[in-house]
């Protein structure tokens, strides 16, 4: 049984709780989507930051365990406060209190007071204090060489106290109670040997002096495409982006249409995935944050749409 099909048959038939890492395209979303089709228990899916949690399909951790935004203080009396502040109606407490398995998504982000919070709202609301989680399932998934939790100096400054780092491994709930550790290695997204090899070998930060040259072939600092060869430009920052999609729009002759986002339910605009207000011209290109089905009426209005 390969490492894949291992995590599934925990997931599916133990109360074990796991952690599921893996380099990119191995197969870590496909599981979590698999899984969600397949477990019968009361599941939830919840991850760091807004963007994150729709590609999952799940929600927000702030915003499934109404937990306040301040740092998390680990003792008895961080505890309390806690629950003083966690704004928990009674048909949330009933999610809770029926859940079996929580999933966490690009765990690599969450900060460990912020896991340890989980943990506390979980033992307190399924009013199980001594289990770890409430007793829930907990199935973490991500990759540690991607994005690191966001601490700001002040934050650090009083959580540092209680915790040896910020990553989710350095949490009290994590050190009490170790989860499973299974990783994903077979790549599905790419069948080049050598590039393959080539990524990993960035990854790791030990890239060799053949994969330098591999890369030193493709650089050309004169290059420059033209309109039709349809180059996407990659920037260090969204301001950059945001100048240069500006740029192109104004570049479009014709009226610019204005598209409003639909906005369900509680969704705190920090969370949002993009921008609530979308102008467009005929001709414009957009790419999609998700997949969708492009309705008729919309490509109509629009036009070209790349």
């Amino acid at each position: 049984m390969d490492s894949y099909e291992l995590a599934f048959d925990f997931a599916l038939h133990t109360d074990r709780s796991l952690l599921i890492t893996g380099k990119a395209g191995t197969g870590k979303t496909t599981f979590l989507h698999r899984l969600k089709e397949a477990s019968r228990k009361q599941m939830a899916v919840v991850a760091p930051t807004g963007v994150a949690a729709i590609n999952a399909g799940g929600t927000t951790i702030h915003s499934f365990f109404q937990l306040p935004l301040s740092p998390f203080i680990p003792t008895e009396e961080g505890r309390k406060n806690l629950v003083a502040k966690t704004r928990m109606r009674s048909h949330r407490r009933r999610v809770l209190q029926e859940l079996e398995l929580l999933v966490i998504d690009e765990i690599s982000m969450v900060r460990a007071d912020l896991l340890d919070a989980i943990d506390a709202s979980l033992r307190h609301f399924r009013y199980r204090i001594n289990e770890p989680f409430g007793g829930v399932q907990v199935i973490f998934i991500g990759d540690m060489f991607q994005l690191a939790p966001v601490t700001k100096e002040e934050e650090w400054r009083l959580l540092s106290s209680y915790y040896q780092g910020p990553y989710f491994f350095h949490s009290h709930a994590i050190l009490q109670n170790p989860p499973l550790h299974i990783e994903f290695e077979k790549i599905y997204r790419q069948t080049n040997s050598s590039f393959i090899c080539l990524l990993n070998e960035i990854r790791n930060d030990s890239l060799t002096e053949e994969s330098y040259r591999m890369l030193e072939k493709r650089y050309d600092p004169l290059f420059t495409p033209t309109e039709e060869e349809n180059y996407i430009i990659l920037t260090t920052h969204n301001y950059k982006a945001d100048r240069i999609n500006l740029e192109e729009l104004d570049k479009l002759e014709g009226e610019t249409h204005t598209f409003e986002a639909g906005i369900d339910g509680d969704y705190p605009e920090r969370n949002y995935p993009t921008e609530p207000s979308l102008e467009l011209k005929v001709g414009a290109k957009v790419m999609f944050l998700r997949n969708i089905t492009l309705a008729p009426t919309f490509s109509s209005k629009i036009g070209s749409v790349g």
